[in-house]
């Protein structure tokens, strides 16, 4: 049996600023992204059908050539995006909700249809070659309803959180120092979903939710260990990387292999909350172990605790 062990960490050879400098420049580095991001699209990440409207389309092909080249010919408008469910054997096309459904789907069935006409010859071709399975359709205000519902639900969570870290410690640095991780384990996340043209959707929002617990787990153990049991700083700061080190690296092997599997299987939702957690569970390692910590050292030796 594999045994991990984390190595311990000489914290000395670096200053608070040291430590805090790499999370805090990566922190601002996904603001400036986010930033960029909703000044040219109108949204901090771009929205799924799930919260933008639209429609999905999933199609089955028969052809040895270009599958997305036939897709696009096959439609009178172009697709949002189009992906492959491999076990399945179809492709997933979505559209947005200033594209006509029915039109969309008209075009599918052109082909074998006299009641329906192609708008070309090459249509008509690339139409012969789509089979339509099933379609699923969101309008634009039912997916703005939902957009605002997750987005009072991510807050409610985060200010919940911030409440509890509060009562709990009742000292304002180690608690700033929770929130402060907590708040980079979801901005970095986001940030890099822009940079992967991941969208937002009912599962990114559920993977954000848990990442809300993972980062509060990591931080409150390393506070309690630091603040309210024996030992001095450092020792205890190892006793909590101990436990929090490979409870978050487990967690992460453990998504990084849901991730994998899920997108080879075309599960959609468990993909997308796989990937997310693996951002935001590599940034919660970065931010625990640097951020946090330099706050508390600052705390324990520098300020009002001295």
């Amino acid at each position: 049996m594999v045994r991990f062990e984390v190595p311990e960490v000489d914290y000395d050879r670096y200053s608070n600023r040291q430590l805090a400098a790499v999370p805090l420049a990566v922190l601002a580095l996904a603001v400036v992204v986010i930033a960029v991001t909703w000044a040219t699209t109108g949204t901090p990440v771009a929205l799924g059908t799930d919260f933008s409207g639209g429609t999905e389309f999933r199609v089955a092909v028969d052809t040895e050539g270009d599958a997305e080249s036939v897709i696009r010919t096959a439609f009178p408008a172009e697709p949002a995006s189009i992906r492959e469910i491999p076990s399945q054997g179809v492709f997933v096309v979505t559209f947005g909700p200033e594209v006509d459904a029915t039109a969309a789907e008209n075009a599918i069935g052109c082909a074998g249809s006299p009641d329906i006409s192609c708008e070309s010859p090459e249509q008509r071709e690339a139409a012969q070659q789509v089979t339509y399975r099933a379609s699923a359709d969101v309008s634009a205000a039912f997916g703005e309803s939902l957009q605002t519902q997750a987005l009072l639900g991510v807050g409610a969570a985060f200010v919940g959180m911030a409440l509890l870290v509060f009562g709990m410690f009742r000292t304002f640095v180690p608690s700033v120092a929770v929130v402060v991780s907590a708040f980079s384990d979801l901005v970095i996340p986001i940030a890099l979903m822009d940079l992967f043209g991941i969208e937002l959707s009912l599962g990114t929002v559920a993977a954000l939710l848990m990442l809300i617990g993972y980062s509060v787990d990591s931080d409150i153990l390393l506070n309690n260990h630091v603040l309210r049991r024996s030992g001095d700083f450092y020792e205890s700061t190892y006793r909590a990387m101990r436990t929090g080190v490979t409870m978050t690296l487990t967690s992460l092997s453990a998504m990084i292999v849901l991730s994998i599997v899920a997108t080879l299987f075309g599960i959609d939702l468990l993909a997308s909350i796989g990937i997310i957690l693996v951002f935001g569970l590599a940034a919660d390692l970065m931010n625990t172990y640097m951020l946090n910590l330099s706050l508390l050292r600052w705390y324990k030796f520098e300020g009002v605790a001295r």
